[in-house]
């Protein structure tokens, strides 16, 4: 009867080993693809940065990155489009401050275009 006991008990701690076990496994699996995906965020990023020092003046780099700390989505959205119309050679040579607040503005969901009307 004891032994039986003792088995039981065995079998079951074996198996909350193992459950154990296959757990961190688990959790070290989701680590280790969480690193992966922010290392690549992070190349990517660095990889826009300098993409960004050839394409924008100085004036330009400060203004974007003034966006980027306010809202960093749309700083990314901005930085991208840049790239696109470098890509499609409607951008040539260095972006002047003065030509990212065009930009700016042409991309602006603007407060200013919005229509109240009184009933």
């Amino acid at each position: 009867m004891v032994s039986s006991q003792d088995d039981e008990i065995a079998v079951l701690r074996e198996q909350r080993r193992a459950a154990l076990q296959k757990q961190l496994e688990q959790q070290a699996s989701q680590q280790a693809d969480a690193e992966l995906k922010a290392q690549e965020a992070q190349r990517i990023s660095q990889n826009l940065d300098a993409a960004m020092k050839k394409l924008l003046s100085p004036d330009a780099r400060s203004r974007l990155k003034t966006i980027g700390l306010a809202t960093p989505e749309r700083a990314e959205l901005i930085k991208q489009s840049i790239i696109q119309l470098h890509n499609q050679g409607k951008i040539s040579g260095v972006m002047s401050d003065d030509q990212l607040k065009i930009l700016l503005a042409s991309q602006s969901k603007s407060r200013r275009s919005a229509s109240i009307r009184r009933i």
